[in-house]
């Protein structure tokens, strides 16, 4: 095995094993690096390149000839991060004297979010299931997303166990919190209302198990033959359902997470109300708040287009 494609397999095994990266995240890195490795075998004309004969100007090659190919800002910024993770993580132990990645600028990227489904439509989309168990448990996962903003991996990860529900003394389901496990292992609590504790234990009933006595280890999600289910699986069902009310590309799990956080901004702001930023960065479990801040932008960014087509002096 060539030394740059260990030191490429160590480096990915160091982000899936001990930083808890997703699945998602190590194929992109995955992707990236080998995208990489094939330019430097191009670049220095040798299958057996060596880490210690990179600098930064052959990043910045290996960056313009990925904007030559149409790459988006977007996907070149990602790609260099990938690459400045693994030259920090090669300095860290020693393979590279100087971390030459670290003062490459990102290209900027525009602040864009896909598409978000309109809230009168959240009806009409939490209806498309039919009156099956499996129908059931995709209106559950659908409520679920929408409610709480979760990623499709915590989603896919939930057992019984990791609902803490309220019951009133009609035993009726009142919502609660639940606990996910987000990016880098992070735990976050996260409430729940009534409509999804409803349809959740609707769910469960016909599977004959429920959030108060069954095993709290069993798989909140499954198949028909008992299964958890596949981020894919849960991918493909999220994205036929949407597609039956919304048009658009990118449309899956994420548009939810986006419309959950969109919808509370504008619902405080109808209120009168300003959101607190940071109680909004702990439900969708950001590590910096930057990402979070993104939602309150856009909407500053829509209220600007709108005083400058409809006021006259709004030019």
């Amino acid at each position: 095995m060539a030394e740059q494609n260990k030191h490429i397999i160590d480096f990915i095994l160091y982000a899936e094993k001990e930083k808890g990266y997703s699945a998602y995240t190590i194929k992109s890195y995955t992707n990236d690096l080998n995208r990489f490795d094939h330019f430097m075998k191009t670049y220095t004309n040798d299958p057996q390149w060596a880490f210690d004969t990179i600098d930064r100007y052959t990043i910045r090659h290996f960056l313009g000839k990925e904007f030559e190919e149409g790459l988006s800002s977007r996907t070149v910024a990602r790609r260099l991060a990938t690459i400045k993770s693994l030259c920090k993580y090669l300095h860290k132990n020693g393979v590279i004297d100087v971390n030459i990645a670290a003062v490459i600028k990102t290209p900027k990227t525009p602040k864009k979010l896909p598409a978000i489904i309109p809230e009168k439509m959240i009806e009409e989309l939490m209806n498309c299931p039919p009156d099956t168990i499996k129908g059931k448990r995709d209106k559950a996962v659908l409520e679920l997303f929408y409610s709480t903003g979760i990623r499709l991996s915590e989603l896919v990860s939930l057992n019984l166990g990791d609902f803490k529900p309220d019951y009133n003394k009609k035993n009726e389901h009142e919502g609660g919190v639940v606990k996910v496990i987000g990016k880098g292992n992070k735990e976050r609590i996260i409430p729940y209302g009534k409509k999804s504790g409803n349809v959740l234990d609707n769910y469960l009933k016909e599977r004959g198990i429920n959030l108060k006595t069954s095993d709290p280890n069993v798989p909140c999600f499954v198949n028909l033959k008992g299964k958890r289910l596949s981020s894919r699986t849960i991918q493909r069902q999220v994205t036929k359902y949407i597609k039956q009310v919304a048009e658009g590309s990118s449309l899956g799990p994420h548009t939810l997470r986006h419309s959950f956080a969109t919808h509370m901004i504008n619902n405080l702001d109808k209120k009168g109300q300003a959101i607190d930023i940071r109680s909004l960065q702990e439900l969708l479990g950001h590590s910096s708040l930057s990402s979070t801040q993104i939602y309150t932008q856009l909407e500053e960014e829509k209220m600007k287009k709108i005083y400058k087509k409809a006021h006259p002096h709004g030019e």
